[in-house]
């Protein structure tokens, strides 16, 4: 029988730290999903539901909205930094110091991040929005100093949703799109506007971690 080689050795000690290294990798990538995933949301009550598919009532909610134009991905990026930068402190609320010794100045207000992100249009122009938290009202919110972010209060209503992981491709937000609307036709559910898209993750969320949604809102039977 030869003899053992230092070669193959550290080979195969290589080859165990290379998937260690891996696994610890990909459970960081997990547990960060969860828990960067794990911010308010908007409150709704479950009335059907048909495997992935819901019928929701929500509660009432204050949107921060943008308008955009272009590509669908494209105009959700931009649409995300808009408001982003009025979240982050970019508001009216933002307060300089007088000068003294030493230079001090107070950060503006910070609004905390929720989820989800939502994206509706029709050709290529798209509505951005993200849900502000439920502490505030239009009165208490800071003001955006960017025009094109628009703050409004929306009533309670219904939607039908469909939840779907993966990455939000075109082919798979038209997939779950066609069978949430074949679900609305053999339903006969009356529905109001366009098809909402929503995002719950950050970019990094692993596929299969990820929450995504369509919604349509529902109108009178």
């Amino acid at each position: 029988m030869p003899p053992f080689s230092k070669n193959a050795f550290w080979r195969r000690s290589l080859y165990h730290l290379a998937w260690i290294a891996t696994l610890v990798v990909v459970t960081a990538a997990c547990l960060s999903g969860t828990i960067m995933s794990q911010v308010e949301q908007p409150k709704y009550t479950v009335l059907e539901s048909e495997g992935n598919i819901e019928i929701r009532e929500y509660a009432p909610i204050i949107v921060a909205e943008v308008e955009v134009h272009g590509e669908r991905m494209k105009a959700l990026n931009q649409g995300f930094r808009l408001i982003a930068d009025y979240i982050f402190g970019n508001n009216l609320s933002f307060q300089k110091v007088a000068m003294t010794a030493p230079v001090t100045q107070e950060a503006g207000e910070k609004i905390a991040m929720t989820a989800p992100v939502t994206q509706d249009g029709v050709g290529d122009s798209w509505k951005v929005r993200f849900v502000m938290p439920s502490r505030y009202t239009l009165d208490t919110l800071p003001k955006p100093k960017n025009q094109n972010v628009q703050l409004m209060a929306i009533a309670a209503k219904k939607f039908v949703a469909i939840r779907f992981s993966g990455f939000n491709t075109e082919k798979n937000i038209n997939s779950h799109r066609e069978t949430l609307l074949k679900y609305i036709a053999e339903h006969h559910l009356s529905v109001v506007g366009q098809p909402t898209t929503a995002f719950y993750n950050p970019p990094w969320t692993l596929p299969f971690l990820r929450r995504n949604e369509i919604m349509v809102e529902l109108g009178n039977p």
